[in-house]
Parts: structure tokens; C-alpha cells; sequence
């Protein structure tokens, strides 16, 4: 089948240097059909360390000339991650609206104005209450956050935190989760199946595979796979196996997008 890979980064990213050249020409060599690029914009970052404040306004011309270039060997889209917090989703929708975006992923990677890669969100805390917070602020994002295609890696706090079991008990989380999924069904968005864990060492993608099922059961039908590859050779990692655990929680499409509209494709296509 066909390979989509909708969530890859680029030098654009503060926390990548890979040239967008090399991505595409490993995703040609490796047949890909099509790479989305989603540069990280996380606008109020409170870190000094790197910067994700995406220059949009050369990110767009730069990656037309090599759509213009590669346009007869890969399909390049041009999308973007946002890294949405409560206090910036007014300028985040006037803003993302100036540009013609193919895809966007709305994600959380700040809590209170913490990033939970640094120990300082965890001080204080019990896992329990450190993840539930997580899923307070995802939940609180979708309620009022529209400018957004699907929900990006939506259990990824299972990276950080000096926990000796890192895994998610959804049980422990089963009524916010619901509750943040119909949110997301309900306002006609979906999610994405973020293989990044695979190489991460967690031994499972994101979000794990009760949340997916739940999303299936619940109605959820809108579904990307993406890498969030920050290296060319980590395209569409793990693709086969995010399109088997699809299959196994009863997803008979992937999305695809393209200025902002999903069309659905039979996995087995």
C-alpha cells in the first residue's frame, strides 16, 4: 500500500537540523507517496534553550519551490504542529488563518506554562496528578481550540517523569479521555496514530491502543499515521505496524488531507 507520513519535522523545527531535501529524498528512495511537513510553532515557549517560534513567512516559499521541484517524484504538503496553550488560542486562530496550510496538528507540549521534558512540571506531583493535569489541559484545548485538523500524540506524557512505569492506565483516566474524544468527534476533528514511542522505547504508539479502539467506538473516524521524524531516516517508522493496530481496533480508513479537507482511504489501498 500506499505510505502517508503526516507528521514530520525539519530544520524549520528549533529541535531539528535535518535538511527537507534529505527527508524527501529518502521518502523517494523508500517509496513514499506523500510527506506532510509539520514544523514546530509553539508561540510563547518559556524556555530559553531552543526556539520554536516557526518563521512562517519563509517556511511557505521554501517548501513551494520544492513541491515546484519534487512535484513529479513525492507529494510534499506543507503543515504545521502547534503547540496550543489556554491563554494564546485568539492569536493562534488569527494567525494560522493568514496561511493556505494542507494539514495542522493541534497538540499540548506546555502544562500551566511547563514543559513537562524539564522536571519542574512534575515537582510536587504524583503521577497520577501529574498526568491527569496533562489530560485537564488537552481537554480544556479542544473545548475551545477549532483551528486544527487532528489532535497530535495525545498520551506522549508517558515520555517524562522520573516514573519506574511509565505506561497509562486508562482506567485511571477513562472519564476525561472519553470526554476529550467526543469532544473531538463532535467538532468534526480527529487524531493522529504518532509512531514515535515505537523508537522511544515505550512499546507503543501515541495514543496507546485502548484509546484508539475507544476513539473507533465512540464513533471516531478521522485518523492520520505520522513518524514525528526528526530525522530523514525515522520517515514513516513504524508504518506498517501503526496500519496492522489500526486494523486490530476496527478502523477501516486512514485520512488524508490537502488544503485542509480529509479524504479517506481503504487501509488496504
Amino acid at each position: 500500500m500506499k505510505k502517508y507520513d503526516y507528521h514530520v519535522h525539519s530544520h524549520f523545527s528549533g529541535d531539528c537540523e535535518t535538511d527537507v531535501r534529505d527527508i524527501l529524498e529518502f521518502g523517494i528512495k523508500n517509496h513514499v507517496d506523500t510527506i506532510c511537513l509539520t514544523d514546530h510553532y509553539d508561540y510563547d515557549y518559556p524556555y530559553d534553550d531552543v526556539c520554536f517560534e516557526l518563521d512562517i513567512d519563509n517556511y511557505f516559499p521554501t517548501l513551494e519551490r520544492l513541491q515546484e521541484t519534487y512535484k513529479d517524484r513525492i507529494n510534499l504538503l506543507i503543515g504545521i504542529e502547534v503547540g496550543v496553550q489556554p491563554h494564546i488560542i485568539d492569536f493562534l486562530h488569527k494567525k494560522l488563518c493568514q496561511y493556505p496550510f494542507d494539514f495542522i496538528i493541534a497538540s499540548t507540549h506546555l502544562i500551566d506554562k511547563m514543559d513537562p521534558y524539564y522536571k519542574d512540571f512534575f515537582t510536587g506531583k504524583t503521577q497520577y496528578e501529574a498526568y491527569y493535569r496533562y489530560f485537564e489541559t488537552i481537554l480544556e484545548t479542544v473545548k475551545t481550540y477549532k483551528e486544527y485538523d487532528v489532535f497530535g500524540h495525545l498520551d506522549y506524557i508517558i515520555r517524562y517523569g522520573n516514573f519506574e512505569n511509565k505506561s497509562l492506565s486508562s482506567f485511571d483516566y477513562n472519564d476525561i479521555i472519553d470526554e476529550i474524544l467526543k469532544t473531538i468527534i463532535d467538532t468534526s476533528h480527529g487524531i493522529e496514530i504518532n509512531t514515535s514511542g515505537l523508537r522511544y522505547g515505550l512499546n507503543q504508539a501515541h495514543p496507546n491502543e485502548k484509546i484508539l479502539k475507544r476513539y473507533r467506538e465512540l464513533g471516531g473516524e478521522i485518523i492520520t499515521i505520522g513518524s514525528d521524524a526528526h530525522n530523514a531516516k525515522d520517515l514513516c517508522s513504524y508504518y506498517d505496524y501503526a496500519v496492522d493496530m489500526l486494523k486490530n481496533c476496527g478502523f477501516k480508513y486512514l485520512s488524508i488531507f490537502q488544503k485542509r479537507k480529509p479524504t479517506l482511504i481503504k487501509l488496504d489501498s
